[in-house]
């Protein structure tokens, strides 16, 4: 009866240790989101240095159209053995007009997020399909034919 109850009560420990490795791991990748920060920024008000000098440099700029700077954040959740999974996400986007006010600042979460299938495993792309062997022999008695423009000729 004791031997019953020293092997169940091993039988919980280790369970629980087995399991405390399953835990979520968080990982926090970009811009490291400070709410109080964020609502501090005021269209009409704030300027490009103040911004810079409240949020830091941006994530990266837009590069046609009216200047506007993006502070992505997002925050992954991932267990062992399974693929990592976006828990939440947030985009701010900071305004300016062309003498560097800032017009707006909007935030935009995961409901913005488009996710992406890829078509097939192989990329298509143009011209002809070699065999292998094609690839393997067919540069044999190109090299330094006559025409062929060969390095070095004189």
């Amino acid at each position: 009866m004791v031997l019953g109850k020293v092997a169940g009560a091993a039988l919980v420990l280790s369970l629980a240790f087995a399991s405390s490795g399953c835990g979520t791991i968080r990982e926090s990748q970009g811009y490291v989101v400070d709410q109080l920060l964020v609502n501090s920024v005021q269209p009409g008000i704030d300027n490009q240095q103040s911004v810079e000098a409240t949020l830091g440099r941006p994530t990266f700029t837009s590069q046609f159209g009216e200047p506007t700077w993006y502070y992505v954040s997002s925050v992954t959740g991932r267990r062992p053995f399974v693929r990592t999974k976006i828990q939440t996400h947030q985009v701010l986007a900071v305004k300016f007009d062309a003498a560097g006010n800032v017009i707006a600042a909007d935030t935009t979460g995961i409901d913005q997020v488009v996710y992406l299938s890829p078509d097939g495993d192989k990329t298509p792309t143009l011209g002809r399909e070699r065999s292998f062997l094609e690839d393997l022999f067919g540069n044999i008695g190109t090299v330094g034919a006559p025409g062929a423009g060969a390095p070095g000729g004189g």
